[in-house]
Protein backbone atom coordinates (compact mmCIF):
# COMPACT_ATOMS: atom_id res chain seq x y z
CA UNK A 1 0.00 0.00 0.00
CA UNK A 2 1.49 3.53 -0.84
CA UNK A 3 0.23 6.53 1.38
CA UNK A 4 0.89 10.12 1.04
CA UNK A 5 0.04 12.58 3.33
CA UNK A 6 0.10 16.45 2.40
CA UNK A 7 2.82 16.39 0.30
CA UNK A 8 4.11 19.93 -0.81
CA UNK A 9 7.30 20.20 -3.44
CA UNK A 10 8.47 23.87 -4.67
CA UNK A 11 10.94 24.32 -7.19
CA UNK A 12 13.50 27.56 -7.37
CA UNK A 13 11.56 28.49 -4.45
CA UNK A 14 11.81 32.88 -3.56
CA UNK A 15 12.72 33.64 -6.78
CA UNK A 16 10.87 35.30 -9.84
CA UNK A 17 10.76 31.19 -11.18
CA UNK A 18 9.12 29.67 -8.15
CA UNK A 19 6.84 26.86 -8.94
CA UNK A 20 4.37 25.01 -7.01
CA UNK A 21 4.54 21.23 -8.30
CA UNK A 22 2.71 19.81 -5.35
CA UNK A 23 0.29 21.50 -3.14
CA UNK A 24 -0.76 19.18 -0.01
CA UNK A 25 -1.44 15.96 -2.20
CA UNK A 26 -2.36 13.31 -0.03
CA UNK A 27 -3.34 9.70 -1.77
CA UNK A 28 -3.82 6.15 -0.68
CA UNK A 29 -3.53 3.53 -3.79
CA UNK A 30 -4.17 0.24 -2.17
CA UNK A 31 -2.64 -3.59 -2.92
CA UNK A 32 -4.75 -4.44 -6.55
CA UNK A 33 -5.65 -0.97 -6.62
CA UNK A 34 -5.18 0.48 -10.67
CA UNK A 35 -5.16 4.43 -11.02
CA UNK A 36 -5.01 6.20 -13.77
CA UNK A 37 -4.07 10.04 -13.75
CA UNK A 38 -4.80 12.45 -16.40
CA UNK A 39 -4.12 15.97 -16.19
CA UNK A 40 -2.29 19.34 -18.24
CA UNK A 41 1.04 19.39 -19.09
CA UNK A 42 2.71 20.81 -15.21
CA UNK A 43 -0.34 19.59 -13.28
CA UNK A 44 2.18 18.11 -11.34
CA UNK A 45 1.51 14.04 -12.46
CA UNK A 46 5.25 13.45 -13.04
CA UNK A 47 6.25 15.78 -10.39
CA UNK A 48 4.23 12.95 -8.18
CA UNK A 49 6.20 9.98 -9.59
CA UNK A 50 9.59 11.59 -8.37
CA UNK A 51 8.40 11.87 -5.30
CA UNK A 52 7.37 8.69 -5.04
CA UNK A 53 10.27 7.31 -6.48
CA UNK A 54 12.60 9.53 -4.17
CA UNK A 55 14.55 11.42 -7.05
CA UNK A 56 13.82 14.14 -4.67
CA UNK A 57 12.98 14.89 -1.27
CA UNK A 58 9.83 16.51 -0.57
CA UNK A 59 8.98 19.84 1.12
CA UNK A 60 6.44 19.19 3.41
CA UNK A 61 4.04 15.51 4.14
CA UNK A 62 5.44 12.07 4.17
CA UNK A 63 5.50 9.17 2.16
CA UNK A 64 4.74 6.05 2.99
CA UNK A 65 4.98 1.85 1.67
CA UNK A 66 3.30 -0.27 3.81
CA UNK A 67 3.14 1.77 6.81
CA UNK A 68 6.88 2.45 6.38
CA UNK A 69 7.79 5.94 6.29
CA UNK A 70 10.31 5.94 3.16
CA UNK A 71 10.02 9.97 2.39
CA UNK A 72 13.95 10.34 3.36
CA UNK A 73 15.31 6.85 1.56
CA UNK A 74 17.39 7.31 -1.63
CA UNK A 75 15.94 6.68 -4.72
CA UNK A 76 18.05 3.72 -5.65
CA UNK A 77 17.18 2.23 -2.34
CA UNK A 78 13.20 2.72 -2.94
CA UNK A 79 13.85 1.14 -6.26
CA UNK A 80 14.13 -2.62 -5.08
CA UNK A 81 10.55 -2.23 -4.00
CA UNK A 82 9.13 0.83 -6.59
CA UNK A 83 8.82 -0.51 -10.25
CA UNK A 84 8.99 2.39 -13.01
CA UNK A 85 8.21 2.82 -17.02
CA UNK A 86 9.17 5.88 -18.64
CA UNK A 87 7.52 7.47 -21.72
CA UNK A 88 10.95 6.87 -23.30
CA UNK A 89 11.84 3.36 -24.42
CA UNK A 90 15.10 3.88 -24.42
CA UNK A 91 15.39 4.13 -20.68
CA UNK A 92 15.17 1.53 -18.10
CA UNK A 93 17.77 -1.10 -20.01
CA UNK A 94 21.27 -1.10 -20.52
CA UNK A 95 21.64 -1.55 -24.52
CA UNK A 96 24.80 -2.99 -24.82
CA UNK A 97 23.97 -6.03 -22.28
CA UNK A 98 22.15 -8.83 -23.49
CA UNK A 99 18.55 -9.36 -22.52
CA UNK A 100 20.13 -12.24 -19.89
CA UNK A 101 21.98 -9.89 -18.50
CA UNK A 102 19.57 -6.66 -18.21
CA UNK A 103 16.79 -9.50 -16.75
CA UNK A 104 19.65 -10.81 -14.62
CA UNK A 105 20.48 -7.42 -12.98
CA UNK A 106 16.59 -6.68 -12.24
CA UNK A 107 16.19 -9.75 -10.26
CA UNK A 108 19.13 -9.76 -8.70
CA UNK A 109 18.31 -6.28 -7.27
CA UNK A 110 14.73 -6.46 -7.02
CA UNK A 111 15.71 -9.95 -4.80
CA UNK A 112 17.98 -8.25 -2.68
CA UNK A 113 20.74 -10.38 -3.70
CA UNK A 114 23.54 -7.81 -3.58
CA UNK A 115 26.74 -10.03 -2.99
CA UNK A 116 29.18 -9.77 -4.93
CA UNK A 117 29.22 -13.71 -5.31
CA UNK A 118 25.71 -13.50 -6.30
CA UNK A 119 25.13 -15.59 -9.60
CA UNK A 120 21.78 -16.36 -11.60
CA UNK A 121 21.19 -20.07 -11.38
CA UNK A 122 20.17 -22.69 -14.39
CA UNK A 123 16.05 -22.75 -12.51
CA UNK A 124 16.28 -18.78 -12.90
CA UNK A 125 17.48 -18.67 -16.31
CA UNK A 126 14.68 -21.12 -17.24
CA UNK A 127 12.11 -18.89 -15.54
CA UNK A 128 13.75 -15.81 -17.80
CA UNK A 129 12.94 -17.75 -20.69
CA UNK A 130 9.51 -18.74 -19.92
CA UNK A 131 8.61 -14.89 -18.75
CA UNK A 132 9.95 -13.89 -22.24
CA UNK A 133 7.88 -16.18 -24.14
CA UNK A 134 4.38 -15.04 -22.72
CA UNK A 135 5.65 -11.54 -24.36
CA UNK A 136 4.89 -13.44 -27.56
CA UNK A 137 7.79 -11.11 -29.44
CA UNK A 138 10.08 -14.31 -29.74
CA UNK A 139 12.56 -12.73 -27.17
CA UNK A 140 12.97 -16.19 -25.37
CA UNK A 141 14.86 -17.05 -28.36
CA UNK A 142 17.31 -13.94 -28.18
CA UNK A 143 18.78 -13.83 -24.79
CA UNK A 144 22.21 -13.63 -25.92
CA UNK A 145 21.49 -10.55 -27.89
CA UNK A 146 22.20 -6.81 -27.19
CA UNK A 147 19.38 -4.82 -25.87
CA UNK A 148 19.52 -1.95 -28.03
CA UNK A 149 19.38 -3.98 -30.79
CA UNK A 150 15.51 -4.26 -29.97
CA UNK A 151 12.56 -1.97 -31.10
CA UNK A 152 11.50 0.47 -28.65
CA UNK A 153 7.84 -1.60 -28.14
CA UNK A 154 10.27 -4.98 -27.60
CA UNK A 155 12.59 -2.80 -25.07
CA UNK A 156 9.30 -1.34 -23.50
CA UNK A 157 7.72 -5.28 -22.57
CA UNK A 158 10.65 -6.17 -21.59
CA UNK A 159 11.23 -3.22 -19.15
CA UNK A 160 7.83 -4.00 -18.22
CA UNK A 161 8.78 -7.76 -17.46
CA UNK A 162 12.12 -6.67 -15.84
CA UNK A 163 9.90 -4.35 -13.45
CA UNK A 164 7.76 -6.82 -12.24
CA UNK A 165 10.16 -10.00 -12.26
CA UNK A 166 10.03 -9.68 -8.77
CA UNK A 167 6.42 -8.12 -7.90
CA UNK A 168 7.08 -4.87 -6.32
CA UNK A 169 5.17 -2.94 -3.42
CA UNK A 170 3.50 -0.43 -6.04
CA UNK A 171 4.01 0.15 -10.01
CA UNK A 172 4.70 3.38 -11.63
CA UNK A 173 3.53 3.80 -15.28
CA UNK A 174 4.45 7.13 -16.95
CA UNK A 175 3.17 7.45 -20.32
CA UNK A 176 4.58 3.95 -20.77
CA UNK A 177 3.03 3.56 -24.64
CA UNK A 178 2.93 6.92 -25.58
CA UNK A 179 6.46 6.50 -28.15
CA UNK A 180 4.88 2.98 -29.50
CA UNK A 181 2.94 2.76 -32.47
CA UNK A 182 -0.81 1.51 -32.27
CA UNK A 183 -0.06 -2.28 -32.59
CA UNK A 184 2.78 -2.54 -30.05
CA UNK A 185 1.17 0.13 -27.95
CA UNK A 186 -2.27 -2.28 -27.05
CA UNK A 187 0.09 -5.38 -26.76
CA UNK A 188 1.96 -3.46 -24.16
CA UNK A 189 -1.35 -2.51 -22.82
CA UNK A 190 -2.69 -5.47 -22.45
CA UNK A 191 0.44 -7.24 -21.18
CA UNK A 192 0.48 -4.65 -18.54
CA UNK A 193 -3.26 -5.14 -17.70
CA UNK A 194 -2.60 -9.22 -17.01
CA UNK A 195 0.66 -8.42 -15.16
CA UNK A 196 -0.79 -5.88 -12.40
CA UNK A 197 -4.10 -8.12 -12.18
CA UNK A 198 -2.03 -11.19 -11.68
CA UNK A 199 0.35 -10.28 -9.46
CA UNK A 200 -2.35 -8.11 -7.46
CA UNK A 201 -0.03 -5.00 -7.72
CA UNK A 202 -0.59 -1.55 -6.29
CA UNK A 203 -0.31 1.13 -10.05
CA UNK A 204 -0.49 4.33 -10.65
CA UNK A 205 -0.43 5.17 -14.94
CA UNK A 206 -0.59 8.50 -15.73
CA UNK A 207 -2.01 8.89 -19.41
CA UNK A 208 -2.80 11.52 -21.64
CA UNK A 209 -5.60 9.69 -23.45
CA UNK A 210 -8.66 10.43 -21.72
CA UNK A 211 -10.40 7.22 -22.60
CA UNK A 212 -7.34 5.11 -21.11
CA UNK A 213 -8.34 7.19 -18.20
CA UNK A 214 -11.49 5.63 -17.81
CA UNK A 215 -10.61 2.32 -19.36
CA UNK A 216 -8.07 1.08 -17.57
CA UNK A 217 -8.01 -0.04 -13.78
CA UNK A 218 -10.93 0.80 -11.43
CA UNK A 219 -9.98 4.69 -10.23
CA UNK A 220 -9.22 7.70 -11.91
CA UNK A 221 -7.66 10.67 -10.87
CA UNK A 222 -7.32 13.93 -12.23
CA UNK A 223 -4.53 16.72 -11.48
CA UNK A 224 -4.36 20.63 -11.90
CA UNK A 225 -1.87 22.76 -10.76
CA UNK A 226 0.06 20.26 -8.09
CA UNK A 227 -3.35 18.92 -6.83
CA UNK A 228 -5.63 15.69 -7.38
CA UNK A 229 -9.39 17.73 -7.95
CA UNK A 230 -10.93 14.57 -9.05
CA UNK A 231 -10.85 11.04 -7.40
CA UNK A 232 -13.31 8.79 -9.19
CA UNK A 233 -13.93 4.86 -8.72
CA UNK A 234 -17.00 2.25 -8.34
CA UNK A 235 -20.11 3.38 -9.59
CA UNK A 236 -19.62 6.34 -10.15
CA UNK A 237 -16.81 5.68 -12.76
CA UNK A 238 -18.69 3.07 -14.50
CA UNK A 239 -20.98 5.03 -16.00
CA UNK A 240 -18.69 8.00 -16.81
CA UNK A 241 -17.79 8.94 -20.13
CA UNK A 242 -15.50 11.42 -21.16
CA UNK A 243 -17.73 14.59 -21.28
CA UNK A 244 -18.76 13.76 -18.08
CA UNK A 245 -15.10 13.79 -16.95
CA UNK A 246 -14.57 16.76 -18.46
CA UNK A 247 -17.66 18.42 -16.94
CA UNK A 248 -16.63 17.14 -13.37
CA UNK A 249 -13.46 18.99 -14.19
CA UNK A 250 -15.22 22.31 -14.65
CA UNK A 251 -17.24 21.94 -12.25
CA UNK A 252 -14.35 21.09 -8.83
CA UNK A 253 -11.81 23.41 -10.53
CA UNK A 254 -13.87 26.45 -12.16
CA UNK A 255 -12.16 26.18 -15.81
CA UNK A 256 -12.38 23.83 -18.72
CA UNK A 257 -9.56 21.84 -19.54
CA UNK A 258 -7.18 23.45 -22.21
CA UNK A 259 -4.85 21.13 -23.39
CA UNK A 260 -4.76 19.99 -26.57
CA UNK A 261 -3.13 16.80 -26.71
CA UNK A 262 -5.97 15.16 -23.98
CA UNK A 263 -8.42 16.77 -26.01
CA UNK A 264 -7.77 15.20 -29.44
CA UNK A 265 -7.86 11.72 -27.38
CA UNK A 266 -11.47 12.89 -26.60
CA UNK A 267 -12.10 11.90 -30.12
CA UNK A 268 -10.68 8.64 -30.51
Amino acid sequence: MLRLTNVRKVFNAGTVNEKVALDGVSLTVNDGEFATIIGSNGAGKSTLFNCIGGSFYVDEGSVFLDDRNITYIPEYKRAVEIGRLFQDPMKGTAPHMSIEENLALAYLRASKKTSVFSRITAREREMFRERLALLNMGLEDRLKQPVGLLSGGQRQALTLLMATLVPPKILLLDEHTAALDPATADKVIELTKKIVEENHLACLMITHNMHSALEMGNRTLMMDSGRIVLDISGEERDGLTVDGLLEKFSAGVGKELDNDRILFSKVE
